[in-house]
């Protein structure tokens, strides 16, 4: 989805994000995709120039969710100490905390004009449904095969309201799209 990194942004992205989660039946991810979403728009809102627009991205492979923020600022975050943070700060500790949640994150150059900033998570492995367990009577449903040493891969796309409208922009239905 793309956006401006306004506050009042990123906690509609920080719900869209935990509901498509839990559309995905990835509910033990919630809050630490939460949290690392939103220390990435916010440090899009507090360090990119020269604007405040990204795009979110959030994708699931077979057993790995990656969320990614891209923005037009080429800067390359630096990373600071956490240590040499004080407990009393407001500020300084948002890629350490998303290092802390995640199993991994990255940066990487996005073209001449943005980056990517990006971490992922162990998704848990999907529990199998017997035959039998297919709901009042009707078959269970199944899954699109992968080609062969492929992983389905599911990825989601919202479109967020004109940010200037924004009592409809809450209330904005998201729209999903699955890839296999």
């Amino acid at each position: 989805m793309e956006l401006q990194a306004l506050p009042s942004r990123i906690g509609q992205v920080r719900r869209i994000v935990s509901a498509q989660l839990r559309y995905w039946h990835l509910d033990p991810l919630i809050d630490r995709a939460a949290l690392g979403v939103t220390e990435l728009l916010t440090n899009v809102h507090r360090h990119a120039q020269p604007d405040k627009t990204c795009v979110v991205e959030i994708e699931v492979r077979l057993d790995q969710l990656t969320v990614s923020v891209r923005d037009h600022d080429p800067r390359l975050p630096v990373v600071g100490d956490i240590d040499e943070v004080s407990p009393t700060a407001t500020c300084g500790r948002g890629l350490a905390m998303v290092a802390a949640v995640s199993e991994n994150w990255g940066v990487r150059p996005d073209g001449e004009s943005g980056k990517v900033v990006w971490f992922t998570l162990s998704a848990p492995t999907p529990t199998p449904v017997p035959a039998t367990a297919g709901a009042a009577g009707r078959p269970p449903r199944r899954a699109a095969a992968a080609g062969a040493g492929e992983k389905p891969a599911h990825r989601f796309v919202a479109e967020v309201e004109n940010p200037v409208d924004e009592r409809r922009a809450q209330h904005a239905p998201a729209r999903s799209a699955v890839a296999g």
